[in-house]
């Protein structure tokens, strides 16, 4: 009778004594920086329009006798507006790939720097082909 009621008293002792605390919430997990800020939905817009004046300028260029001077670009740029476009969306695609994946390895700020170069890559790539057709 005396083990009985040890285990009883030693029952109620361990449910009076709470290690969490039923009335106060878990803190909230540090937050996430979204990818798709404003800043980003900006420059990746931008970017899309770069790139869409890119080949819409390299077609030009085309027409006009000259030669896609990017190596990698020119298996793509010959085959005629399709494959500009699937040149052009691997290249989006790329850019964009790299800095989501920048962005999903904390590296904010790098994240930033690369998109604002990719942007001013494209727009020089763009500036050049408007004055090689002019």
């Amino acid at each position: 009778m005396k083990s009985l009621l040890s285990m009883l008293l030693l029952s109620v002792a361990m449910q009076a004594q709470s290690f969490t605390s039923s009335s106060s919430a878990l803190p909230d997990a540090p937050s996430q920086h979204p990818f798709w800020t404003v800043e980003n939905k900006v420059n990746v817009s931008i970017l899309a329009g770069l790139v869409a004046a890119d080949a819409f300028t390299t077609q030009r260029g085309l027409n006009q006798g000259l030669r896609e001077v990017n190596p990698v670009m020119r298996p793509f740029v010959t085959r005629g507006a399709a494959g500009e476009a699937g040149g052009s969306a691997l290249g989006f695609g790329a850019g964009v790939g790299i800095v989501y994946l920048l962005h999903r390895s904390h590296h904010y700020k790098a994240e930033r720097i690369t998109m604002r170069l990719i942007v001013a890559g494209e727009g020089g790539f763009v500036a050049n082909n408007i004055v090689a057709i002019r």
